[in-house]
């Protein structure tokens, strides 16, 4: 081990002696380059962290509307699931507060795994909200 960090050593030594022996013209060609390539990269950074920070906003607030929605789902839910008792106990009638429940268990999951689509969820919702406002308009 210390034999091999000795190599090492002695060619990082190596390069420096050839830095230092350069005509000064090569050696400023060089920072140059090594400036050119460090800023080149501070830009891809900073780009990559504006990126960043607008996808993690986006996502929170994707999140955001799809808990809102969810939890509108739920109300809707509980809503119809009262009319139904008013109206009559038909266990057919029970269909969508199932599945809306369902849809809410989905979104759940979503929440604890982070894996799911995004948008099949959003999709589903509409979905799911088309029908429960049928169901509602039926009642």
């Amino acid at each position: 081990e210390v034999q091999k960090l000795n190599q090492q050593l002695e060619e990082k030594n190596r390069e420096i002696q050839q830095m230092i022996n350069q005509p000064p013209y090569e050696k400023e060609r060089e920072i140059l380059r090594l400036q050119k390539s460090l800023a080149e990269r501070e830009k891809a950074q900073a780009t990559s962290d504006v990126l960043c920070r607008s996808l993690t906003d986006e996502t929170h607030q994707l999140q955001r509307k799809l808990a809102s929605t969810a939890e509108m789902c739920q109300h809707l839910a509980k809503c119809l699931e009262e009319k139904q008792r008013k109206e009559k106990g038909n266990s057919d009638d029970q269909i969508p507060t199932e599945r809306s429940n369902q849809v809410f268990l989905l979104l759940l999951w979503f929440f604890s795994n982070n894996e799911t689509s995004l948008q099949a969820l959003i999709c589903n919702l509409q979905d799911e909200n088309r029908m429960l406002k049928q169901k509602v308009a039926h009642v």
